[in-house]
């Protein structure tokens, strides 16, 4: 039985890689910093509750000498790694440093897939953006992503280690209580009205967790980890004014969205992906995003109304 090691297990993408691995068959050690009552259950998965990098790892990266490690972990806050960068760097740079060394003492031969960022992008040139497109990230965050791929190239080149970056896009679904998405269903559902910052004409890439998930495994599988790197999107453009409008209306709401045409710091105008490259590996998401909206809206009324 193939062994994957995933690392930030508990939050919203950890818990969808940890189900992936386990529905396919996999033995999955999931590491995470909360207490056991808090993390996700699957067949053939065990928890382990650390706080990376922890001296521990190393004894179970020698004794398990896993097959994969999803690094999952980390912050994902565009405004938080404005606020403090240096908390920033700390849980996304220097622990994918640490981690990435570990792996290359420790387990030599564990392919590693990072999960990136599509901010490294900012605000590109033209759309769809390519993986070879010019990085000009717009926020801290953006550019620790940036650097963590870096690393990751670093240590396939010089080391050998096999690594594997992929810049997610605007991932969402069911669990996850932050970003626009949530915004929207939240203010809805609790406020009876709806106001959003920027013009409403800002564009986003999205994809449901469940398709980052089976990217994710995909590439485990697939990708020669030669320290390359994947866009993982659906590759359709949606403004937020359409994304509101739509997820108002699976609400059952009457809301007209509004926008304050202020743009917030590290935020992008238009993205929409270009993902030739992981579909010429034989993946292709399979949750569009009406589906994948109706689902949210679901979710989100029986958190927040029927709760």
């Amino acid at each position: 039985m193939n062994t994957a090691l995933i690392t930030g297990v508990a939050g919203f993408l950890g818990r969808h890689v940890l189900r992936q691995f386990s529905r396919e068959g996999w033995r999955v050690i999931g590491l995470d910093d909360v207490p056991p009552e808090n993390a996700p259950k699957a067949e053939n998965a065990e928890f382990h509750r650390v706080k990376l990098p922890d001296g521990a790892l190393a004894i179970l990266l020698r004794n398990e000498k896993p097959d994969v490690c999803v690094h999952c972990a980390g912050r994902a806050s565009v405004a938080l790694s404005i606020e403090d960068p240096a908390a920033d760097f700390a849980a996304n740079t220097t622990l994918t440093f640490e981690l990435l060394d570990l792996l290359r003492r420790e387990s030599p031969r564990c392919r590693f897939l990072f999960l990136s960022s599509a901010a490294v992008y900012g605000n590109p040139e033209s759309l769809p953006i390519a993986e070879d497109a010019i990085c000009a990230p717009l926020s801290p965050y953006g550019y620790h992503k940036r650097q963590g791929e870096l690393l990751c190239e670093e240590f396939a080149r010089i080391y050998g280690l096999p690594t594997a970056s992929a810049r997610i896009f605007s991932a969402y679904g069911p669990g996850l209580r932050r970003q626009v998405v949530w915004d929207i269903c939240e203010r809805v559902l609790t406020t009876g009205s709806l106001t959003l910052r920027g013009t409403g004409e800002e564009s986003r890439d999205f994809i449901h967790a469940a398709d980052v998930a089976r990217a994710l495994f995909h590439l485990a599988q697939k990708a020669p980890c030669e320290g390359e790197i994947y866009n993982v999107a659906s590759g359709v453009e949606i403004t937020l004014k359409e994304l509101a409008e739509r997820l108002v209306a699976a609400l059952g709401s009457s809301v007209q969205p509004r926008f304050d045409g202020t743009t917030p710091t590290g935020d992008p105008r238009n993205w929409r992906a270009d993902v030739r490259k992981l579909h010429e590996l034989g993946f292709a998401p399979t949750i569009p995003l009406p589906q994948g909206i109706q689902a949210v809206a679901a979710w989100a009324r029986a958190e927040l109304v029927l709760a």
